[in-house]
């Protein structure tokens, strides 16, 4: 499932942008979840809020209020950076602008469909490349696509009140899930994570230091390491840490 924000001031340009989507969806078999937004600053507050970010931005350029280059900077300055962005335009003169925000790519209107359908399915075929870098989760009411990298550990939970609760600690927060540990380390393995407790996964690359059978982790955060996994978790980061100096990690 791919997430797409549609963003332009005119509702007949959104309806066609949606319904160019869903006959690809239906053609290629793609699934798209679709938000639309009237204005800039409508998409723009949705990251400011930290909702759940999109996949793909297709923005129309000229905009009542913040155009969407300028909706874009506002985007990217808040180090969201793997959004994809279409910009929508009458102008070919804005184009060199959008280079600044590492655009995909620039659509001059009227927008041929086929044309629209292509790059698309090329922006699909990329995140498919990047699929093993995501994970989606389910946490409260909503489904939450998180990074790997920002992932610092995941912790199993004790509660009286949610059976196998994991809490999933990111950069910007922690998002409570289900599911089983062992699941999860087993599938994450080959992705710089290792269980280093009973109840703790950690991401290699937010590790500071080891001290006393502890590991400091990014943000100050401290989890044990389980005795009987004291050698192996340092013989793994020792090994991590050598491929990552060559460049082998990804």
């Amino acid at each position: 499932m791919y997430r797409v924000a549609i963003c332009d001031d005119e509702d007949k340009q959104r309806e066609f942008v949606k319904s160019m989507l869903i006959a690809l969806s239906i053609k290629a078999n793609l699934n798209f979840e679709m938000e639309e937004f009237k204005s800039g600053e409508q998409l723009a507050a949705h990251y400011e809020r930290n909702d759940p970010p999109f996949h793909i931005l297709i923005l129309d350029v000229e905009m009542a209020g913040i155009n969407g280059i300028q909706t874009a900077r506002r985007i990217r300055g808040l180090k969201h950076l793997d959004e994809q962005i279409i910009f929508l335009t009458n102008y070919p003169e804005y184009m060199v602008e959008s280079f600044d925000v590492m655009t995909f790519q620039y659509l001059i209107k009227p927008i041929a469909p086929q044309i629209f359908e292509e790059k698309i399915i090329k922006l699909c075929q990329y995140f498919q490349a990047l699929d093993k870098k995501f994970m989606i989760i389910k946490s409260a009411y909503e489904e939450v696509m998180l990074k790997y990298d920002e992932i610092i550990a995941i912790e199993a939970a004790k509660s009286l009140t949610i059976k196998s609760k994991l809490n999933f600690i990111t950069l910007s927060q922690v998002y409570e899930s289900k599911g089983i540990l062992a699941e999860y380390a087993l599938a994450l393995k080959d992705n710089h994570f290792l269980q280093i407790h009973r109840s703790v996964i950690i991401n290699l690359l937010h590790v500071r230091k080891f001290a006393s059978g502890v590991v400091l982790m990014t943000g100050g955060m401290e989890f044990p390491i389980g005795r009987s996994k004291l050698k192996e978790v340092k013989d793994y980061y020792t090994k991590f840490m050598i491929m990552k100096v060559h460049g082998y990690d990804r």
